[in-house]
């Protein structure tokens, strides 16, 4: 049965109608870059509680999440209309693999999302951790609409501190972009385009994380599958590591 801390909301930051962050500040509590937690809130019908990634990085007394407001949902709209002050809980411990003591070294880390499914990477690249172990890393946040490219300053202070071992690449579906890719992840790489675009290869030696839209993860795994890449498992260890995100 998951325990609860009670959270104070600091911020509520809406990037969009439908995208916000929520800053809580909670009792400290220990957890792994890329690990979720739940967030509940008491309502007329009992509690009501989803999983959300962790955005801050470990050792931070103020608990991040990016979070997409499903229109019928029974939680995120509540969610979306909590202000500073309002209290929210959230479970324990920290749960979940997507964490990169998971992943095998390479010479590269392809960090691969959708939408809000950035959010455990920008928890693991607030640690030292991929930096240490990868010479390269590409962070791929692929969204519909330009607006929904989100925390460009933490990305920016990154590329600046690290300079070429970070690549940035935005994708931007359904609008124009300077600087952006529009075509899907999936066929970004069978072309080869998206290699190009960041500078690495995407190949045995890499390493690749995936999280968002299951129909993304499920084409972009295929693909890669095709290009020599295989499932990381504990017990087989391979090049492509999964979040069920949405699961």
């Amino acid at each position: 049965m998951a325990q609860w801390l009670s959270g104070t909301v600091i911020t509520t930051t809406h990037w969009t109608e439908t995208l916000f962050s929520l800053r809580v500040k909670t009792e400290p509590f220990d957890f792994i870059a890329g690990q979720f937690v739940r967030l509940a809130l008491d309502t007329a019908d009992g509690k009501v509680q989803r999983a959300y990634s962790l955005l801050n990085s470990p050792g931070d007394t103020e608990q991040e999440f990016l979070i997409s407001t499903v229109e019928d949902g029974l939680l995120t709209p509540l969610l979306q209309r909590l202000k500073p002050g309002d209290s929210v809980d959230i479970s324990q411990p920290a749960s979940g693999f997507f964490i990169l003591d998971e992943v095998p070294d390479g010479k590269n880390l392809w960090l691969m999302a959708t939408g809000t499914g950035i959010g455990p990477y920008l928890s693991m690249l607030g640690t030292d951790i991929p930096w240490q172990r990868f010479s390269a890393i590409v962070l791929l946040h692929s969204v519909r609409y330009a607006a929904e490219l989100v925390y460009q300053p933490l990305i920016s202070q990154w590329r600046q501190r690290y300079g070429a071992q970070l690549h940035y690449q935005p994708i931007v579906t359904r609008e124009a972009k300077a600087d952006a890719l529009q075509q899907r992840i999936p066929e970004l790489i069978q072309t080869g385009a998206l290699q190009q675009a960041c500078g690495q290869s995407l190949d045995q030696e890499s390493q690749v994380l995936l999280c968002g839209n299951p129909q993304m993860i499920n084409e972009t795994r295929a693909v890669l599958e095709r290009l020599g890449l295989r499932k990381n498992l504990r017990r087989d260890p391979g090049q492509i590591t999964v979040e069920q995100y949405w699961k």
